[in-house]
């Protein structure tokens, strides 16, 4: 005799589809969710909701099929004149949700849900006081790991750092035009880099100023100086680089977003630029700002294309799967 497991649901197949509709849309909501065959455990509460009135509508959909749901439930104005909320499961036990994954066209893994994208990125890159502590924090470890001449000091600066988040907001408003995102992600770069800078500075010269750091040239340094050392590999692995984090945000995979941190020198440099210009270094802090521009531009140049790229293949998949 063999013990046999119940299947389990991988882990984010599944979302848990929450719906506040007014009475008058119950009937459409309900045919949305009915018509797709990526849904599965409809739950229908007549009347409970209080704020906004009306219905309460739950299921749970396959990943792949969340955009055309979502967009169906947009197309009714479910958004202005009620709610749409999702959520990840984390575990289901269903023969009825592994139906739903199995008819659900594409791979789970691959599926991109762009609403949940811009929530997101939308999130990590607002402009606020924890963003910029965090970014101050970082650029400074950033100059500490310069003036001591250490490596690993700068590749903590880059794990502290939350640029890649409005980096990533950035690409996602590009791709799919959303302008009130793109001033968000640009007023947390063009504000957060020169406080954080600003803030560095003035460390920099209270630890002169007190003896605690006593730097003379930037030329002294041997393991650090690659911070500043721009050219056309530096581009090159900040390509890599946004590529790989996209796609850690897209397929949901947070490990690889660490080897992204440090595989680019977007806060280093900011901290190298500062540090060489308290020492009257301009040259050297004008190849630190020159590398700071190329990573900043490179992440965000090919975070455009793989979401551009996964656009495409969704909507030849959606082609592909309308009736001729």
């Amino acid at each position: 005799m063999f013990l046999r497991w119940p299947r389990t649901a991988s882990l984010r197949t599944v979302l848990h589809l929450r719906v506040i509709a007014p009475t008058e849309l119950r009937e459409p909501v309900i045919d949305v969710l009915t018509a797709n065959p990526g849904v599965t455990h409809i739950v229908f509460h007549r009347d409970a909701a209080i704020e906004p009135r009306g219905d309460e509508i739950t299921a749970d959909i396959a990943r792949e099929s969340a955009n055309d749901v979502i967009d169906g439930l947009k197309a009714l104005g479910v958004k202005e004149r009620g709610a749409i909320t999702l959520d990840v499961i984390d575990t289901v036990l269903s023969a009825r949700a592994y139906r739903a994954e199995d008819i659900a066209e594409g791979d789970p893994a691959d599926a991109v849900v762009w609403d949940e994208l811009a929530s997101r990125t939308r999130e990590e890159s607002t402009l606020n006081v924890t963003y910029l502590m965090f970014l101050c924090l970082a650029c400074l470890i950033a100059a500490v790991g310069v003036v001591n001449d250490s490596p690993v000091t700068v590749v903590g600066a880059m794990v502290v750092g939350p640029e890649f988040g409005p980096l990533a907001a950035l690409a996602v408003a590009l791709v799919r035009r959303r302008m009130y995102l793109a001033r968000r992600a640009a007023a947390a770069l063009l504000v957060g880099f020169p406080v954080a800078m600003l803030v560095t500075a003035l460390g920099v010269l209270a630890g002169e100023a007190v003896g605690w750091i006593s730097f003379g040239s930037t030329h002294e340094l041997s393991e650090v100086d690659f911070i500043f050392q721009v050219g056309p590999l530096s581009f090159v692995v900040a390509l890599f680089a946004g590529a790989a984090g996209m796609l850690s945000l897209v397929s949901a995979k947070s490990a690889a977003l660490v080897g992204v941190f440090i595989s680019v020198t977007t806060v280093p440099a900011a901290g190298f630029a500062v540090v060489a210009a308290t020492v009257g270094d301009w040259a050297v802090a004008a190849q630190s700002a020159a590398q700071l521009a190329v990573n900043l531009v490179g992440i965000v140049l090919a975070g455009v294309l793989v979401l551009w790229l996964r656009q495409l293949v969704d909507h030849r998949q959606q082609a592909g799967a309308r009736p001729v």
